[in-house]
C-alpha cells in the first residue's frame, strides 16, 4: 500500500452535489418510536439467534451435516486441515493471520487478495448463497485459489465449524465481510437479513470472544446506518436511529451487538460503513452492474428521481479505495483484551466512513457508462419507491484520514473505465448470461 497522507481532523469537502439542510430536530415523539423500533428488531433478532442455536432449529441440522461432512473428502481429516494452515499462514513469523468471511464476495475477494499479495496469512469463509449468480463467485474463488487462499465453504451460523477452524489456527484478525446486501431485497426475504446480519455476527462474536488468544475484528458496517439524515456530509457522529430499510436496521443492530461484545468481553472491533462500492468482480445487483447489462442488451433503465425532481446521487467508492480503507483499519486495530471469554481491560472500539466524499447524480453515472459502451441508454425516468431507497449519500472521511491514512484516489470516470474493461472481457459484450 502507498503510504497515504496524514491530514488533520477536518470535515472533507463536500462533492457538487448539494441539498437544502432541513431542521435537525424532530418531534420527541419520532425519536422515541424509532428508538422503540431499532430495539424491537434487536430483540427479535437475539430470539433468532437463540432460535437458531436450539436443539431443534435448522442450524442443528447444518452442524449436523458439518459433522458428517468431516468424514468426506473435502472436509476434515488430516489434508483438509493442511489446506486451511497453508492458506493462513503468513510470509513472516510475526505476519498477520485473518480470517475473512464473506470472501467470495465482491470487497471480500478483493481485501483476500490484497492481504496475500503483501504476505498475510489469508483463510476464505463463504457459503456461496444466490442471492445472485453463483458462478460469479466461483470465478472469484478460482481466483483467489490461484493466488493461494483457501475458501472453506460453509455458513457463519455454523459454531461448530467456526470453532474448529480457530482450533486448526490461532487468527490474529477477523476481517468479517459476511453479510446479506441489498436493500430492496430486504422486502422479498427479510428473515435473510436477521439470519446473516444478526445471528450471523453474533455467532461470529461468540467464538471470538471465547478463544485465545482473541482476535482483533474489522467487520462491514454500511453507509445505509445513516437512514433519512438530511445533514451531508455524513459524519461519524451523527445519528443513525432513523434507518429507511431493514437492511440498514440490521446493519445499526450489528453496531450496537459490536458495543456490548466490546465492552463486556473485551474485544477489538473496528466497524467500516462503505459507501456505494463499485468496480471489476461487482455485484450484480448494483445499478452500475446492471446499467451496463441493460445498456448493452437495449433494454430500459430506470432512472429514479425524488420528490420535486429532486436529483438522487450517490457517494459511489471505487474497490481499490475501499480495499486501502480495510487495510488500514485492520494494520490499526489493537488487540483484544480478553482472554477466555473474560474481559481484563478497555478495549479498542471504533467506526469510520469509507467513501470518495464527492456524491455523483446517478443520471450522471448513466452518461458516463454512455461514452465507455459508445450506446445510447434507453432511460426511464420514474419516481423513487419508498423501498429502502434513500436520495443522497455523502460521506465525511476525515477519521479515518486522520486515524489511518484513508485517502480516496479513483474519480467515477477512471472506476467506470476499469469496470467496463473487466465486464467487456468477463461477459464478452453481454454474450455470456448475466444472471
Amino acid at each position: 500500500m502507498s503510504q497515504m497522507k496524514h491530514i488533520d481532523n477536518t470535515p472533507s469537502t463536500p462533492g457538487k452535489f448539494k441539498i437544502e439542510k432541513s431542521p435537525y430536530n424532530r418531534l420527541r415523539l419520532q425519536f422515541s418510536l424509532a428508538k422503540i423500533i431499532f430495539w424491537s428488531l434487536v430483540f427479535v433478532g437475539l430470539i433468532f439467534v437463540f432460535f437458531y442455536r436450539s436443539p431443534s432449529s435448522s442450524s442443528h441440522v447444518s452442524s449436523d451435516l458439518f459433522r458428517r461432512s468431516l468424514r468426506t473428502s473435502s472436509y476434515g481429516g488430516p489434508a483438509w486441515e493442511k489446506k486451511i494452515k497453508a492458506s493462513a499462514k503468513p510470509r513472516s513469523s510475526n505476519g498477520m493471520c485473518v480470517l475473512v468471511t464473506g470472501a467470495a464476495g465482491f470487497v471480500g475477494t478483493h481485501v483476500s487478495a490484497a492481504l496475500k499479495r503483501r504476505g498475510n496469512g489469508v483463510l476464505g469463509l463463504d457459503n456461496f448463497n444466490d442471492y445472485y449468480d453463483p458462478s460469479l463467485k466461483r470465478a472469484r474463488q478460482e481466483l483467489l485459489e490461484r493466488s493461494g487462499v483457501y475458501i472453506v465453504e460453509a455458513d457463519i451460523n455454523d459454531v461448530t465449524l467456526l470453532k474448529k477452524l480457530f482450533e486448526i489456527v490461532a487468527f490474529t484478525h477477523v476481517m468479517h465481510l459476511a453479510a446479506q446486501a441489498g436493500v430492496r431485497y430486504a422486502m422479498e426475504n427479510p428473515s435473510s437479513y436477521v439470519h446473516s446480519n444478526i445471528a450471523g455476527l453474533v455467532n461470529m462474536l461468540e467464538v471470538c470472544k471465547s478463544v485465545n488468544p482473541q482476535p482483533s475484528i474489522v467487520w462491514a458496517s454500511s453507509s445505509s446506518v445513516y437512514g433519512l439524515n438530511t445533514k451531508v456530509p455524513f459524519s461519524e457522529r451523527d445519528r443513525t436511529d432513523q434507518p429507511a430499510s431493514l437492511y440498514a436496521a440490521t446493519k445499526k443492530a450489528g453496531e450496537e451487538i459490536a458495543h456490548t461484545y466490546n465492552h463486556i468481553y473485551g474485544l477489538s472491533i473496528t466497524g467500516l460503513r462503505f459507501f456505494t462500492v463499485y468496480g471489476p468482480w461487482g455485484r450484480p445487483d448494483m445499478a452500475y452492474f446492471f446499467f451496463t447489462r441493460d445498456i448493452l442488451k437495449g433494454k430500459s433503465i430506470p432512472i429514479f428521481e425524488a420528490a420535486n425532481h429532486g436529483t438522487v446521487a450517490r457517494d459511489f467508492t471505487y474497490i481499490d479505495d475501499i480495499v486501502k480503507g480495510c487495510l488500514g483499519a485492520l494494520d490499526t486495530a489493537k488487540k483484544s483484551t480478553g482472554s477466555g471469554g473474560k474481559k481484563k481491560g478497555p478495549a479498542q472500539l471504533r467506526v469510520f466512513n469509507l467513501g470518495n466524499t464527492s456524491p455523483v447524480p446517478v443520471s450522471d453515472l448513466v452518461s458516463i457508462l454512455e461514452k465507455l459502451l459508445k450506446v445510447k441508454a434507453k432511460r426511464l425516468i420514474m419516481k423513487l419507491p419508498r423501498n429502502g431507497d434513500v436520495q443522497f449519500t455523502h460521506a465525511n472521511i476525515s477519521l479515518a484520514q486522520k486515524e489511518f491514512g484513508y485517502k480516496p484516489t479513483t474519480d467515477l470516470q477512471t472506476g467506470l473505465k476499469k469496470f467496463v474493461q473487466w465486464y467487456l472481457s468477463y461477459y464478452g459484450n453481454g454474450k455470456k448470461s448475466v444472471q
